[in-house]
């Protein structure tokens, strides 16, 4: 028996889940359905998260998949609280279920708004400067991660989805990776807010008045057929929010922050203008 309740960030988490195994095994939605003797568009509503299978049915669609046991048991274990609203990550496997919710939550997106107070957003940033962000793993692991970063711009070059970068300067200013990384970086962001879906807009230091970003960074992501998700990133942790009343403060708040940043053609400007500083620091950092 499914749970009715679904479009939740864990719903929809557990729905790529499922997809990924059922394409794994070169089965298509049909076929998965005939060997379960269900139907076909029940089985699309829990991939696309809409709706939330029982967990004893989750095992039964991951073995007809061929998941393997371990594999089954985590999703499995996905499905126990998918209806909840608000979903917590912890851990590193916590960052492999976030990574492939961020992958999910941008393909399905129309829209999506990244308040950036400390780094550069994820959906901008360069392989160099990624690899010098992903601490603690081996040379392997990290350039998985660095290509599959890579590889989540296809959302903006691609299906041009609407994006709009509130940055702080100190997230801008500070040498991630070294001073060539870093204005190779900044020449990226300005190259990518020529796109007619990119807004970039330049949240400048030493305000007088507080103001959300003072409160962190976040990201919201708008859905066409489902309520907003708001996304927080910690250092081994990972928090995704689902309260409509809750997207809707933060959606005000991405309004106040572009009425306080700089305008586009100001912050380009700005950004170019560091890119040129960093160049002409030798740091003795290689590119």
């Amino acid at each position: 028996m499914a749970v009715t309740r679904g479009g939740t960030p864990k719903a929809r988490a557990l729905g790529a889940e499922l997809r990924e195994a059922r394409e794994a095994s070169g089965q298509s939605l049909r076929a998965v359905a005939r060997e379960l003797e269900t139907n076909h568009v029940k089985l699309g509503r829990y991939e696309s998260g809409a709706q939330v299978p029982a967990p004893e049915f989750v095992a039964v669609y991951l073995a007809a998949c061929g998941t393997t046991a371990s594999e089954r048991d985590r999703v499995v274990e996905m499905a126990r609280d998918a209806d909840q609203p608000d979903w917590l990550t912890t851990g590193r496997n916590g960052s492999r279920h976030e990574l492939t919710t961020l992958i999910e939550f941008e393909r399905t997106a129309i829209a999506i708004s990244d308040v950036a107070t400390d780094l550069v957003p994820g959906l901008l940033q360069t392989s160099a400067y990624a690899r010098a962000l992903m601490l603690e793993m081996s040379d392997q692991e990290r350039e998985t991660r660095v290509l599959m970063r890579v590889g989540r711009r296809e959302v903006l070059t691609d299906k041009g989805v609407a994006f709009t970068a509130i940055i702080s300067e100190r997230a801008l200013s500070e040498p991630i990776g070294g001073h060539p990384v870093m204005a190779e970086q900044l020449r990226h962001i300005v190259d990518m807010s020529e796109r007619p879906n990119v807004a970039v807009q330049v949240l400048r230091s030493g305000s007088t008045v507080a103001h959300p970003a003072h409160m962190g960074s976040f990201v919201l992501y708008n859905f066409p057929k489902a309520s907003p998700i708001v996304h927080f990133e910690h250092y081994q942790s990972a928090s995704f929010l689902h309260n409509p009343t809750t997207a809707q403060d933060y959606a005000e708040a991405v309004t106040t922050l572009q009425t306080l940043a700089m305008n586009e053609e100001e912050s380009k400007k700005f950004i170019a203008n560091q890119a040129e500083e960093m160049e002409a620091i030798d740091d003795g950092t290689p590119p």
